[in-house]
């Protein structure tokens, strides 16, 4: 069976990014229904996949990544509206892969992103 998992690291602080609100949406067409909803833990990573079992199938995804909430919350003053409030993320699965791993780099000005392993 696939998987989907995720982490943050916040290129700011030097440090994981935790208890960041993470959604995942399965997007069709002009369509998004939410699927999964969990936060980051102390180590910036989900304490489960956010997508596995039944669930993992090909398709088209949309991470979103609630960063503002995170600085606001660890005290960095933000503009109004923010640079970057929550960062969204659309990738495709190949469900003939069995682990797909996105990790998100951050800063309130910036962010990368790639397919890790």
């Amino acid at each position: 069976m696939g998987r989907l998992t995720t982490h943050v690291l916040d290129a700011a602080h030097g440090c994981p990014g935790s208890e960041i609100k993470v959604e995942l949406y399965r997007v069709d067409g002009a369509r998004t229904e939410l699927i999964a909803t969990a936060l980051t833990n102390h180590d910036g990573r989900l304490d489960a996949p956010i997508l596995q079992g039944d669930d993992y199938r090909s398709g088209v995804y949309q991470l979103h990544f609630h960063a503002g909430d995170y600085y606001r919350a660890r005290g960095v003053v933000l503009s109004n509206p923010a640079f970057l409030d929550v960062v969204v993320l659309r990738f495709g699965i190949d469900a003939g892969q069995d682990h797909y791993h996105v990790p998100l780099l951050i800063s309130p000005y910036s962010y990368s992103t790639y397919r890790g392993s």
